[in-house]
């Protein structure tokens, strides 16, 4: 957990700690950020605002060298930070002030998604290969960066593709939980999706929108 509130931190951190988890805290960005690019982390608690440097571009150098899950904390009332945090690679976030039992639940949530490899096989659409096992995407056989949430939210649309799914569908499918969410961070991750996936974001033929409805991934694919 990388939290300038010593006071909350220490809060969490006993809560967490009832619940099974090892919590370390580190309160300055830069020092969080060698410290879970050295030592094996299952997921990061990331605090928006910090004395030294801002908790997003603590997220942007993270996302360059690891695909650790990350939840951000916010005490920001804006929903544009919350979409900048998940545009710079988080994997969700919850607005302070916040239950501690909301933060373990959003917190197991993403571990699950982490861990969970799906059936043992490979969904193939034309160039773009889906490991569920090995959570890689690849396309004409490199490897695509995605989050562990972005990872998720493209694997259920591919099991359904051909079907347009709502903005509501995909978050439960992708959190399994009724967990507050906003429509526009699923629209923030798809745009992240379709820019690791697509030959021409701006004109995509993977992830297609359908206006009013939702998003369809596309059955036959070159």
């Amino acid at each position: 957990m990388i939290e300038d509130d010593a006071r909350l931190a220490e809060m969490v951190s006993e809560y967490l700690g009832k619940a099974g988890f090892r919590v370390a805290v580190a309160s300055e960005g830069r020092a969080g950020l060698e410290r879970v690019t050295r030592e094996p982390f299952d997921a990061l608690v990331l605090d928006l605002m910090l004395p030294d440097m801002d908790g997003l571009e603590v997220c942007r150098q993270l996302r360059a060298k690891s695909d650790l899950p990350v939840l951000m904390l916010t005490a920001r009332g804006e929903s544009m930070d919350r979409v900048v945090g998940l545009e710079m690679g988080a994997d969700d976030y919850l607005p302070k002030p916040f239950e501690p039992r909301e933060l373990l639940a959003r917190l197991r949530a993403i571990l699950r998604r982490g861990r969970s490899g799906g059936p043992a096989n490979v969904l193939r659409f034309g160039r773009l290969e889906i490991d569920r096992d090995a959570r890689i995407v690849r396309l004409e056989g490199t490897e695509r960066a995605l989050t562990g949430y972005q990872f998720t939210l493209l694997v259920a649309l591919a099991e359904k593709a051909g079907r347009v799914l709502s903005r509501n569908a995909l978050m439960d499918l992708v959190k399994g939980e009724a967990l507050e969410a906003f429509d526009r961070s699923i629209d923030v991750h798809i745009s992240r999706i379709r820019a690791a996936i697509e030959d021409d974001p701006k004109r995509p033929r993977r992830i297609l929108t359908v206006r009013g409805a939702g998003y369809v991934f596309a059955r036959q694919q070159d």
